[in-house]
């Protein structure tokens, strides 16, 4: 291998017996990495004792599942944030290759090791990738088994496999020695035969998350724990607001007499300090201690107060996008009964539990080896696009950039971690030192893009057997404001510098209009008027203009994106139609669906609760929703039951039941972990969650606070209620993912639960005691 070119994807294998196979897990499930032919080819250690297969036909989108005598390797582009996915790929690799429980490193998240497969979002981890996961495992086994075959001179149809051994006739051969035979580097293989699932071992079963001992036992390597030789720190001195200008810093002989003080860093907007220490960093950048920085006051966002109301003016609209039409039209207007009503949602936190963290390493000169000059450490959901931005706004090639993927605190969407990786860099690069940057809870609640506000109109006919016709006008910001692998404007320290974001997105369909199409069989349109997040170049344009300047917070993906508000409205919606047509909710529910596997789960949560449900009307009552997770994928109905204090009005969760097809179930514990932490999180920002905000600046900075609106507000473990999970297995089924679809029914679920307690219809999100007393008045 060169000593002065970066290495390609295959490494040579000399001297090291192994079977490796490429396969993407985000495209066909295809790969051209070779053929079986290729047994020159060989793997390269990392420096980890892992090993790295490279590629020599440069299919950059190719992943690798590589045996060796030692090791199960898995290379991969996408990355364990806490979800469990890392243990349910294993269980998909070691059932192929008959291994029952085994252990498979798993390299991931390297740009420099692993591949660009896209991000680790939308629940599609173990919906795509394991599809092509499992291909690979079997075209292994394949592999394996011609090798054995050859070994013991017999008939492939009486080998037999079973824990890293093929037997066949009292003879038997392991799979090291079958490795050590030589080095194959194949193509995933289509058509390699698959496991039968009546013949499943380890997927189906609750397996030890693989993760866990080392979090439990303190070893686990942390991004928080990582810290190269030399390493410094930095502080970021944010503006007041965002849309503050024109800063000027002062006081710089006062920041230079701290003990540890190194730089003050300045690109436009974008300020910093380094230190040897955090304390002495966190010095320099407190104006009462370090610098101080004046600002000039830039426009002021849409007042929160107006949100309901601006979001729906068009003069805030760039685009409208109509995601359905079945001609309803006619038939709202030809209808004897139609009722409407309006809801609303508000900014909403990720409200990472640790602050974001990051380090970079950017050196002057590239490594002989590899050509990398800036190693960039960070809990980023895509390592590609990261690199990409990361590489523009250090004036870098992309080959020069590596990022490497350590877990951090759990995110469920795009939320500071990128924009501190970003801080890292610029100040490594001024100091010429590695700088590793660690945002307060302030810089996390106050600058991470946020869950965006989404106000709905709905409209509906009915006649006596139920709903005949349905409309959902949706407003919402957009999405997904992630970064971007070709523009370093979508960095909080691009913008600061001076750079602008991508232009805004050109459809709202299965980003922020995720799930507003509901899957009942009545016809229905759906339209949604997307926001401008920022001024653009004119009044439908969708780009930004200079300099940048926010109309709302910056806004992004969050847990389902607006899946959340948009089933909150759906569900709430359709309980006022029931409640107008004097239905049951939930046979009113059965009667407007075929699909069989969203009755089962509708009948699952109807025999283990509905039928014995709190009469309601006294403060106690119980509702539900249901919905088929972006229309295509995962099916949950979820029923809650509440009460409301007399004395307070605070409205407390106190049983959840969810009933969930997610197709093929990999590891029921951890499927059910995921179902728990969407329902605790649902009902958070049912109950809970909302920013505020003033002028251009964020106020609820904090977790706790006697100020009004300076606190954002979450459920506590005091508040966990009941929850019973009912899964329902289909093995003969594709895995569906299982990380968002619960969270979308939650809130409604809660809502009809309020209304049955209390005769109050809620429109608006966090259920709080004033907007409950408001609405009953």
């Amino acid at each position: 291998m060169s000593t002065t070119a970066a290495p390609t994807r295959r490494g040579f294998l000399l001297g090291v017996g192994a079977i490796a196979v490429g396969f993407s897990l985000a495209g066909t499930g295809t790969a051209a990495a070779g053929t079986a032919a290729d047994t020159t080819a060989g793997v390269a250690g990392d420096g980890t004792g892992l090993l790295r297969v490279d590629d020599p036909n440069g299919e950059e989108n190719q992943s690798w599942l590589v045996l060796t005598e030692e090791a199960i390797t898995v290379y991969s582009g996408k990355v364990e944030l806490g979800t469990g996915i890392q243990t349910s790929l294993t269980q998909i690799v070691v059932e192929e290759l008959r291994l029952g429980v085994a252990d498979v490193k798993y390299v991931q998240g390297d740009t420099l090791l692993s591949v660009g497969q896209g991000g680790t979002t939308g629940s599609k981890s173990v919906q795509n990738g394991g599809v092509q996961l499992r291909q690979a495992a079997a075209t292994a086994f394949a592999e394996l088994k011609n090798r054995a075959v050859v070994a013991l001179k017999v008939d492939p149809h009486k080998l037999e496999a079973s824990h890293g051994v093929f037997s066949a006739k009292g003879r038997s051969v392991t799979y090291a020695e079958l490795i050590r035979n030589g080095s194959t580097v194949l193509p995933l293989d289509p058509a390699a035969p698959l496991v039968d699932s009546r013949d499943y071992q380890v997927v189906g079963t609750s397996q030890p998350r693989v993760d866990l001992p080392g979090k439990a036992d303190a070893t686990f390597r942390f991004l928080h724990d990582i810290a190269p030789a030399g390493t410094l720190h930095g502080r970021v001195v944010r503006p007041p607001g965002r849309n503050s200008h024109n800063p000027v810093i002062g006081n710089l002989d006062r920041a230079r007499a701290i003990e540890g003080f190194v730089d003050v860093v300045q690109q436009d907007r974008f300020i910093g300090v380094v230190a040897t220490s955090q304390w002495a960093a966190a010095r320099a950048a407190n104006p009462a201690t370090g610098i101080t920085v004046t600002w000039s006051d830039g426009p002021a966002l849409i007042p929160q107060a107006d949100l309901p109301t601006a979001l729906r003016d068009p003069a805030n609209h760039y685009r409208t996008v109509v995601e359905q039409d079945d001609g309803v039209g006619p038939l709202l207007a030809a209808a004897s009964t139609v009722v409407t009503a309006q809801y609303f949602t508000p900014f909403q936190m990720h409200g990472t539990m640790g602050a974001s963290t990051a380090v970079a390493d950017i050196r002057s000169e590239p490594d002989a080896d590899t050509g990398i000059r800036a190693t960039v450490w960070s809990g980023t959901q895509n390592v590609t696009a990261l690199r990409g931005a990361i590489a523009g706004l250090l004036g870098l090639p992309t080959t020069a950039v590596r990022v490497i993927y350590e877990e951090s605190s759990g995110c469920y969407g795009h939320d500071g971690v990128d924009d501190c990786a970003a801080d890292a860099a610029l100040l490594s690069r001024a100091v010429g030192a590695p700088v590793r940057v660690q945002w307060t809870r302030q810089d996390e609640h106050g600058w991470e893009p946020y869950g965006g506000a989404q106000a709905h109109d709905m409209a509906a006919a009915l006649d006596k057997k139920g709903i005949t016709a349905w409309s959902h006008l949706i407003y919402a910001p957009t999405a997904n404001s992630r970064p971007t692998a070709t523009n370093p404007g979508t960095l909080l320290a691009g913008a600061l510098s001076g750079l602008l974001p991508d232009p805004l997105p050109a459809t709202s369909v299965d980003t922020s209009g995720r799930n507003a199409p509901v899957t009942y069989d009545f016809p229905q349109r759906v339209e949604a008027r997307l926001i401008k997040s920022f001024e653009t170049t004119g009044p439908t344009s969708a780009a930004p203009s200079t300099p940048l300047t926010y109309r709302i917070p910056r806004t992004t993906a969050l847990r389902s994106l607006g899946g959340f508000s948009n089933s909150f409205a759906n569900e709430s919606f359709f309980d006022e139609l029931a409640d107008a047509g004097g239905h049951d909710p939930l046979k009113l529910r059965l009667d407007s669906l075929s699909d069989k596997r969203a009755i089962a789960v509708l009948r699952a949560v109807r025999d283990a609760a509905w039928h014995d449900r709190p009469k309601g009307g006294d403060g106690t009552g119980a509702g539900l929703a249901y919905h088929q997770y972006e229309v295509v994928n995962a099916y949950v109905a979820t029923y809650v039951e509440v009460h409301v204090d007399p004395a307070t009005g605070q409205v407390h969760v106190d049983r959840v039941v969810v009933a969930h097809d997610c197709g093929l179930v990999i590891n029921p514990d951890g499927l059910r972990n995921q179902i728990e932490g969407n329902v605790v999180q649902g009902i958070s920002r049912a109950l809970k969650e909302e920013v505020h905000y003033t002028a251009d600046r964020i106020t609820s900075l904090t977790w706790q606070s006697t100020t009004p609106g300076a606190a954002y507000d979450v459920i506590r473990f005091n508040e966990v209620p009941e929850i019973e999970v009912i899964l329902i297995d289909r093995p003969d089924e594709p895995a569906l993912g299982a990380g968002e679809p619960t969270i979308g029914t939650v809130a409604g679920a809660i809502a009809n639960a309020v209304f049955n307690a209390t005769g109050t219809r809620i429109r608006e999100l966090p259920i709080t005691p004033d907007k409950l007393r408001g609405a009953q008045q």
